[in-house]
């Protein structure tokens, strides 16, 4: 039990072959669904899905390294691929063999990239505000963060990219107690060090060290195409904008689409009621 609002979890942990520990929530029984978070977010994003659903499924939610109440070393590579391998890694220790992933913003070519090469293992896919496909497509307030030296400065030291998304990330106001569930794992410099190599770690010219991962991942897709699909979309984000939407249509065409036009980036915070109504069918068609 952590004290923060609406979360009222004990994590457990996994020690990663790199010698790393691994946070991540493990509640309740049944089909399993294994929620990937992006950044600067944590397990907490999923917290009241999490609460909804674990009474009938088994809730799986990782904490990426150096994320939430994982690891935070400070000297580790923290590129897309060494992410993907984490989450195998993780899902092969607990014997995941078929599970419903939902994504958002980074979690998508994460997950995306775990299911592409295990697509065996995949029930059905619920993607939220993200992408798993290139794109030079970068918001100027994103940008800045990648800037040399101002960056680090930024993010690190006054914690310009989760305090900020606090508030860019939604539509509605969140509560002071929810802003602290946040941010509680961003509170140093050094804590907020995977915060701002994810900023970094985003491919953008044809020598980013990661941008044959992300390429892989995006040819993967192809695999999950028959896979059951629910997109549901806040209208209102800034970075993952409409163009974002309309290529994942594009890409899973049978896919069900809800596009929330009043909500944000953390469209969990905005919708959850309506995105619980469309997960628990969904789930259902799944589990079946």
């Amino acid at each position: 039990m952590t004290g923060l609002a609406q979360y009222p979890f004990t994590a457990k942990t996994f020690q990663l072959d790199s010698g790393n520990t691994l946070s991540y929530l493990d509640e309740g029984n049944g089909p399993v669904v294994v929620m990937v978070h992006g950044n600067p977010s944590w397990s907490y994003l999923y917290r009241n899905v999490v609460t909804s659903l674990r009474s009938d499924y088994r809730c799986i939610v990782p904490d990426h390294l150096g994320c939430g109440f994982s690891d935070k070393p400070q000297h580790y590579p923290y590129r897309l691929e060494n992410h993907i391998a984490n989450l195998s890694e993780l899902l092969d220790h607990l014997h995941i063999t078929k599970c419903t992933l939902i994504v958002h913003d980074w979690g998508g070519a994460i997950g995306m990239g775990w299911a592409g090469e295990h697509p065996e293992r995949v029930a059905g896919l619920v993607v939220l505000n993200t992408a798993a496909f290139r794109s030079s497509r970068i918001p100027f307030r994103i940008a800045v963060c990648r800037w040399p030296l101002l960056g680090k400065v930024l993010v690190r030291g006054l914690n310009g990219f989760a305090w900020p998304a606090t508030f860019m990330a939604v539509h509605k106001k969140m509560s002071e107690e929810v802003v602290k569930g946040f941010l509680q794992p961003y509170d140093s410099w050094k804590n907020r060090v995977a915060v701002h190599r994810f900023v970094l770690d985003i491919p953008l010219h044809p020598t980013h060290p990661s941008l044959q991962t992300l390429t892989g991942v995006e040819q993967s897709l192809k695999k999950l195409t028959e896979k059951p699909m629910l997109i549901c979309w806040g209208g209102q984000d800034f970075c993952f904008n409409y163009h974002f939407y309309t290529q994942w249509q594009k890409r899973f065409p049978a896919a069900v689409s809800r596009y929330y036009p009043h909500a944000g980036h953390y469209v969990l915070e905005d919708a959850h009621d309506e995105i619980m109504s469309e997960l628990l069918p969904f789930l259902e068609s799944c589990d079946g």
